[in-house]
């Protein structure tokens, strides 16, 4: 499906006209690639102009000149990258004549000052300095190479380019445009590209045209390049080049192809090449005309720069990113940037990216592998944006900024006749819903998506990971909606818990590659040393919470070595005996299996144990992603996506009610995230025990596996924003209650999820320890005076909750205002404990014990 002409077929194309082509050319590109186009944030870096060849067309290489340096120097290159940097540029392209060498001694000249012998090798250096001191990803076009060409710059460069331009020798012949450049002899050109495969390197290729070559020459030429690419699967993108003649070169006043020529070419490339091929065309050839190459098939730009011209092209400058964006959306398609190796290699990037490279890649990554639109990240502080600007590097967009516009975008349109309230208590409808309609998505996907909501028909996979790839106007499409059914279901109170967090300890057994917080018993790195809260403390602390006018004491912690499950009851026991009215809302599915698993008990046995010693309902921790594909990347040996729904169904079995999470932005993607939605779901339907749902986004700066080059820096703000608003949509009318969680999200991101979705705030935790080892700053309590005010600075009403959305006595309500400053907490040693090691440790995800 989708698959590309075969050579007999792609050859009677040659008689075509371009319109008999574009309509199946324009298919296959939504059939590849859906709406979205693709273009990469860049900046040119010119590192020599000096070239052993001498194309007939070409400006970019000339002779040395008298007084001028053959190479651009290390701080020429850094400060044209760091420009870019600060203009939100994602890559470095370096472009460079074939080996000057060879040719010219000035180059060998000046190579030896440099300390090196070629000019691979300085090109080596320099994308090196551009990638560990701007983050910029280097691309690299330095003519033809050799395997170990290629080996040698893939540690410095995510991808690496070189195009083919054609496969007709005769080009090549005296008084043609590739005479007396042997590098552009069509067989050194194909065995550069060979080499990459061999290399695993993400490469870029392409062919020109208007420089004496006839159409059958092109379509031979592409399927050279496919049959490259079917024996090693690197081309990363086609680009469809068309030729400018340039005053004083050989090739002056020879005649361009007219427009019809280039599109004809790129409506047959995409015939020929099928599909999900990566098919490019650069604007600023085309001038005016450029947005017409959208209807030949095309799906990618290339590289447009904020920052630099286009060396090989300086007559032709660049269109202006709002100018591409509107000429994309003149054609019902969507505007997106990506990096330089495409998302399909971001996806397997351990195969195709250097153990350098990969982290590098992955951190300005999204979750669909493309670039991410902003800097912002879950948990960072404001202060963020000085140290980004002191790098050199653009400040994170403020998350109102990136919301721009969303009240217009959010209006209380109806989107569904009925307000379900499964299991989640009474909760108050919209009083009164506008007329206002919601924004028409462009996608067709997310249309359809919408369209069955509003029929309440439930949406499958597919549904839910489109609009989770919503962007543009299908972005604001989803957040309208998502808005209007929270209107709908939950009116405009937004509700949250006055709460105490206790996380009891640091140290964990579990080694999950996110987290932070736990540590082993002899690690005191990153936020203090490995402690244990005895159980008057834990007491002592659910007192002072409810002096303050808590209605829930929230508990959970990494799981030492020797907690058995007695320690849970022990801990419900000890509070209950105190304080009979305090909520108890503790311990994750984790905590509850291994709980389980130590005393030999049945799940529900060991549930209704902790019930009756005080247990009121469990948190929907440890869940992370339910999809095992990415549980065993992030937690191997925690708790399985099956395991966690089977605690969760077991506790609403005796009567518990839990909440339900997902952590996300890691090594997900918007597909992982589907299933975790359609699951919790399924389950809701079943039991009807969910009270909310909780996104948390990753926060990265400490986390292990990010720390260890191998995750993203979390969500994107866009992301984060769509999670709570798909949430909303496909998780009705099973789960009414969509929390924003101001830890991680910080005020002016919760307040953005509020208005796309969300219904709860959360709680005020007093004290909270796990986002902060992972780096979050946003603070340990939000008291209800500023829960409040955050509330009512979106023209919500506030209200206080129990844990289980009920109204809390007006008494409790009274005493969370003006509260009295919190005790310092007492966290001891774990070693004065005395915690001793059992022989086997329980590792569900496993289903096996290890000492």
């Amino acid at each position: 499906m989708g698959e590309g002409l075969a050579s007999v077929e792609a050859f009677r194309l040659v008689d075509e006209p371009w319109e008999s082509l574009a309509a199946e050319a324009r298919r296959l590109r939504e059939l590849g690639h859906g709406r979205l186009i693709t273009y990469s944030p860049k900046v040119f870096i010119p590192l020599t102009k000096l070239c052993r060849d001498v194309c007939g067309y070409c400006t970019f290489a000339r002779p040395p000149r008298r007084g001028q340096r053959a190479y651009m120097s290390e701080d020429e290159v850094l400060a044209v990258a760091r420009a870019g940097a600060a203009a939100g540029c994602r890559e470095a392209l370096f472009t460079l004549g074939d080996k000057p060498e060879l040719r010219y001694r000035i180059a060998r000249e000046e190579l030896a000052a440099l300390g090196c012998s070629t000019t691979l090798e300085y090109l080596a250096r320099c994308a090196g300095l551009v990638l560990e001191e701007t983050g910029l990803l280097p691309h690299v076009n330095p003519g033809v190479l050799s395997l170990e060409d290629a080996l040698a710059l893939r540690p410095v460069s995510a991808s690496q380019g070189l195009m083919l331009e054609t496969t007709a020798v005769r080009l090549a012949e005296r008084g043609g445009p590739h005479w007396a450049s042997p590098d552009k002899l069509p067989a050194a050109r194909l065995a550069t590209i060979e080499a990459a495969g061999e290399g695993r390197v993400p490469f870029t290729t392409g062919i020109l045209i208007g420089i004496g070559e006839t159409r059958r020459e092109r379509l031979e030429a592409l399927l050279a390049i496919r049959e490259l690419d079917e024996c090693f699967g690197h081309v990363q993108e086609v680009i469809v080049q068309n030729f400018r003649a340039k005053p004083g070169t050989r090739m002056a006043v020879a005649p361009e192809p007219p427009l019809e020529e280039l599109l004809w070419t790129c409506a047959a490339a995409r015939l020929v090449l099928g599909a999900r091929w990566n098919i490019q065309a650069p604007p600023n050839l085309s001038y005016a005309e450029f947005p017409r190459l959208l209807d030949a098939g095309i799906n990618d730009w290339g590289g447009v720069s904020p920052v630099t011209v286009d060396h090989v092209n300086p007559e032709a400058p660049w269109p202006e990113l709002e100018l591409l964006g509107e000429a994309t959306r003149s054609r019902g398609l969507e505007l997106a940037p990506r990096l330089a190796v495409y998302p399909e290699y971001v996806a397997e990037a351990e195969r195709w990216l250097d153990p350098v490279i990969e982290p590098r890649v992955l951190a300005v990554a999204g979750g669909e592998g493309l670039a991410r639109e902003d800097d912002w990240a879950a948990g960072a502080p404001e202060a963020e944006a000085q140290t980004q600007a002191q790098a050199g590097r653009p400040p994170p967009p403020r998350p109102a900024a990136l919301f721009q516009g969303a009240p217009s975008l959010l209006p209380a349109a109806s989107l569904s006749s009925k307000s379900a309230q499964v299991g989640n208590g009474s909760v108050p409808k919209a009083s009164q819903p506008t007329a206002d309609p919601i924004p028409a998505p462009s996608s067709p996907p997310v249309a359809a998506a919408l369209a069955k909501l509003r029929e309440e028909i439930a949406l499958d996979e597919d549904d839910v990971t489109e609009l989770f790839r919503a962007r543009g106007r299908d972005f604001a499409a989803v957040v309208a909606a998502a808005d209007a059914l929270r209107r709908e279901v939950c009116g405009d109170a937004v509700t949250y818990v006055v709460t105490r967090n206790i996380n009891y300890t640091n140290v964990c057994y579990f080694r999950c590659g996110f987290c932070a917080f736990s540590k082993g018993t002899l690690a005191a790195n990153l936020r203090g040393a490995p402690y244990l809260v005895p159980l008057d403390e834990i007491v002592r602390r659910c007192e002072e919470a409810w002096e303050r006018g808590g209605t829930e004491v929230c508990l959970q912690g990494g799981i030492h070595p020797a907690f058995t499950g007695d320690f849970y009851v022990d801990v419900c026991r000890a509070i209950k005996e105190v304080l009979p009215d305090l909520h108890v809302h503790a311990f994750s599915a984790l905590e509850v299996w291994q709980g389980a698993a130590t005393l030999e008990l049945p799940l529900r046995d060991y549930l209704e144990r902790l019930q009756a010693a005080g247990l009121a309902s469990l948190p929907g921790t440890a869940a992370e992603i339910l999809d095992d594909e990415i549980r065993a990347v992030i937690c191997p040996d925690k708790v399985t996506t099956e395991q966690w729904l089977e605690v969760h169904d077991s506790a609403h079995d005796v009567g518990l009610r839990s909440t339900t999470t997902i952590m996300f932005g890691h090594v997900d993607g918007p597909r992982n995230w589907a299933r975790h939605l359609l699951r919790l779901r399924d389950q809701q339907r079943r039991s009807a025990g969910f009270t909310e749902f909780v996104p948390l986004p990753f926060v990265h700066m400490e986390a292990p596996i990010y720390l260890q080059g191998r995750a993203r820096r979390g969500p994107t703000f866009r992301e984060a924003v769509l999670m709570h608003a798909v949430g909303r949509l496909a998780l009705h009318p099973w789960i009414t209650n969509v929390q924003a969680s101001w830890v991680k999200l910080g005020l002016e991101g919760a307040q953005a999820a509020l208005r796309a979705g969300a219904n709860d705030l959360g709680g005020t935790l007093m004290n909270e320890s796990i986002s902060r080892a992972a780096g979050a700053s946003h603070g340990q309590e939000l008291p209800p005076e500023a829960m409040e005010t955050t509330i009512r600075g979106i023209g919500r009403i506030p209200r206080q909750r129990t844990t289980l959305y009920g109204e809390p006595p007006s008494e409790r309500r009274e005493a969370s205002f003006g509260a009295p400053p919190l005790a310092e907490p007492l966290n001891p040693s774990v070693n004065d404990a005395n915690l001793k090691r059992p022989a086997r440790l329980v590792r569900p995800g496993l289903l096996s014990a290890a000492g």
